[in-house]
């Protein structure tokens, strides 16, 4: 028989059943569509070997005037500013206390009798001074401990930090490395960071270069006293011992940075509270900085960067300083009633205002800032000056509050306009001038955004994300048909649906949106829009956040490899160096003999893989033939040959009604085979022939 061209349709079909969407694809994992064609997706690899603290959720890049290439991180712990290849900690701080508020506690005792290597309580001569949980060390063995019962340090777990369990004497000395710091109303939460200087050594194992450094709260113990671990500049464990009876000395100074936020929304408290849209928006607490789950916003204000933690304060840092200076609240600067909180920051570059959204009204006197989120309230500042936010006749400072909807999920400045989200509409935003300086006008009601940062500029228009659906903004709003809707949307983690952000990959006409699956509070997929092909498809990777090609060459995105590190993307045919395994693209069932009624034997294929990559002749890639006899039957694999730039057939042996094809990555071939490899299908060519019923 001669041999019959299978031409299937681009894009991903998930909207019904394998059968109904023959002719198309079915199925894809790193796979994109490139002139209507599959082809594996490029590789990436780590930027630079410096980490960061933290996930990685805000990516923001920029040039100087002096023409440094500057790239700005904001994650759940810190914010940094690189600069070259390494990250500089420009966090804000949020407090600074006298010198002497601060003193520590180190302590150290013995034990009251023999422990194995096995037992979990730690009997000790007395417990006095001993936080409530901590990290012990008796001879070479550290222990941690969860509570304090009588004189019992209970609750251990032996062999901590890759030390060995032993058994221990009684007297023998036990060594405490968590300190209690004491600081009247010091305001921490578990986690913050607080930096100590102006110490003196406790008189032990704990010296001054111990104590002048900074630290991450371990536990808040009351409104004046938390717990820290003890470290060595190189990280490593620091134990107070007995002669460790100090406080640090009168000159203490301990400098507390703006607190951190949450991973993951937490049930009952903050955006995203139960499932999404229960009750009404965000109901479960107030909005406030530490309930949020951390993302921030960020712009340029010339060569200088405005940032915003959501639901926290507005800070700005001045490119001239250097790294070395931290960003500093507006109201440090000196500014003129700043807003204190704010959920977004952005700025109009036209006409240079500062633009903060669900940010604090003044109060009725006009006098001062209510310190209060109001979720729908926009103000800016004076033109060309962000130190003046105090409205009056001869500024152009103002404010104005949106109707439509409770909370201000998200914004975007495109082309003419400043497009602003709440959950249940979507406003333009457009300066005006003098008087009013800013306008709003209502363009869609009925429509939300999933997240604060699901909305995407692109060459074809705007695109968001909301709770059930894909939106094109480009003079009007129209619904984007998905031919994965399903696949996306009914097995997505509405819990976790704030993580969710929009990207652009403009090298290939690509808008997608990273998301977390139903069984993963974390993202660990994504789905891609083709607005040049209109074609759909996707994949599973773990990504935080996105920044396209710009003032550097390569998308730039931020991950997790034990450490943190931002990828360049779009380089390579690798995962950071390693082969990059998984990636398929299968096909939806197909009728061999055209109509689906009768028996067909498949006798061989002839591929047609044009191999792309860097890895040369030995490139190989796996051609798999699937085969059942009824919609509802499950898939039998057929058979799976290797396919390398010479093949040129393979030879199948299959007999059914309906078929599958997949091209799919050897994972089992050696890794000089699976390195380097890059592929583009073309059309596909079966040699069948007709086959009796049994």
């Amino acid at each position: 028989m001669p041999y019959a061209t299978y031409k299937l349709a681009p894009g991903v079909n998930r909207e019904g059943t394998a059968f109904s969407a023959q002719g198309g694809w079915f199925d894809s994992n790193l796979v994109r569509f490139r002139k209507s064609f599959p082809e594996k997706i490029g590789g990436w690899e780590k930027e630079q070997t410096d980490t960061y603290l933290g996930t990685g959720r805000a990516l923001h890049a920029w040039v100087s005037l002096g023409g440094t290439k500057y790239l700005s991180l904001g994650t759940t712990l810190k914010y940094y500013v690189k600069d070259g290849t390494s990250f500089y900690d420009i966090t804000p701080i949020r407090a600074t206390t006298s010198a002497g508020d601060v003193t520590f506690a180190g302590k150290a005792n013995t034990l009251s009798s023999n422990i194995t290597a096995t037992d979990t309580t730690i009997p000790l001569t007395s417990s006095t001074g001993f936080p409530s949980t901590g990290t012990i060390q008796i001879g070479s063995e550290t222990i941690n401990y969860t509570a304090v019962s009588g004189n019992n340090l209970v609750g251990a777990t032996r062999g901590a930090e890759s030390t060995t369990a032993a058994t221990h004497s009684s007297s023998d000395a036990v060594l405490c490395a968590t300190l209690t710091v004491s600081d009247t109303s010091h305001g921490a939460s578990q986690n913050d960071f607080v930096t100590f200087s102006g110490a003196a050594s406790l008189g032990g194992n704990i010296t001054a270069a111990v104590l002048n450094q900074e630290y991450q709260v371990a536990t808040v113990v009351n409104a004046n006293s938390y717990t820290v671990k003890a470290k060595d500049t190189s990280d490593n464990t620091v134990f107070a011992n007995s002669s460790d009876s100090g406080s640090g000395g009168s000159s203490v100074v301990g400098a507390y940075q703006i607190s951190v936020g949450l991973d993951d929304y937490v049930s009952g408290s903050g955006w995203g509270a139960s499932t999404w849209g229960d009750s009404t928006f965000g109901s479960a607490s107030a909005l406030a900085f530490n309930n949020q789950l951390r993302t921030w916003t960020h712009d340029n204000f010339g060569e200088d960067l405005v940032m915003n933690p959501r639901a926290g304060g507005i800070f700005y840092w001045t490119e001239n300083n250097g790294t070395s200076v931290r960003a500093q609240s507006l109201t440090d600067l000196g500014a003129t009633l700043p807003p204190t909180v704010a959920l977004q920051v952005l700025v109009s570059d036209i006409d240079r205002h500062v633009i903060c959204l669900g940010a604090d009204p003044l109060n009725d006197a006009g006098t001062a800032r209510t310190s209060a989120v109001d979720p729908m309230f926009i103000c800016w500042c004076d033109q060309e000056n962000i130190n003046d936010w105090n409205p009056t006749l001869t500024n152009t400072a103002g404010s104005l509050r949106l109707s439509a909807g409770t909370q201000i999920i998200g914004a975007l400045r495109s082309r003419q306009e400043i497009l602003i989200w709440t959950d249940d509409a979507l406003y333009s935003m457009q300066f005006i001038g003098p008087p009013y300086t800013f306008g709003v006008n209502l363009i869609n009601s009925g429509v939300g955004m999933v997240a604060p940062k699901a909305a995407v500029n692109t060459p074809a228009g705007v695109y968001w994300m909301d709770r059930s659906g894909f939106y094109n903004y480009n003079g009007s709003v129209s619904r984007v048909p998905c031919s994965v809707h399903n696949y996306v949307f009914n097995d997505f983690n509405q819990n976790q649906s704030f993580k969710v952000f929009g990207y652009l990959n403009r090298q290939f006409n690509e808008v997608g949106w990273f998301y977390p699956s139903g069984s993963s509070s974390e993202i660990d997929r994504y789905v891609v829009f083709n607005y040049q092909e209109n074609v759909w498809y996707y994949g599973q990777m773990t990504r935080f956040a996105w920044l396209d090609e710009g003032v550097q060459p390569y998308p730039r995105a931020t991950g997790t490899d034990t450490y943190n590190y931002v990828y360049r993307h779009e380089t390579g045919n690798d995962a950071d160096g390693t082969p990059m395994d998984n990636v398929y693209i299968e096909s939806a069932d197909f009728s061999l003999d055209g109509i689906g009624n009768a028996y067909t034997q498949v006798q061989n294929a002839i591929p047609d893989v044009r191999f792309l990559g860097n890895g040369g002749s030995d490139q190989v890639v796996n051609f798999v033939l699937k085969t059942r006899n009824y919609p509802n039957e499950s898939l039998t694999t057929k058979s799976t040959s290797q396919v390398t730039e010479s093949t040129q057939k393979v030879d199948l042996r299959g007999r059914a009604r309906q078929a599958v094809v997949r091209l799919e990555s050897d994972d089992d071939a050696s890794t000089e085979a699976r390195l380097g490899v890059g592929w583009r299908l073309g059309d596909m060519r079966l040699n069948t022939r007709p086959d009796g019923r049994r």
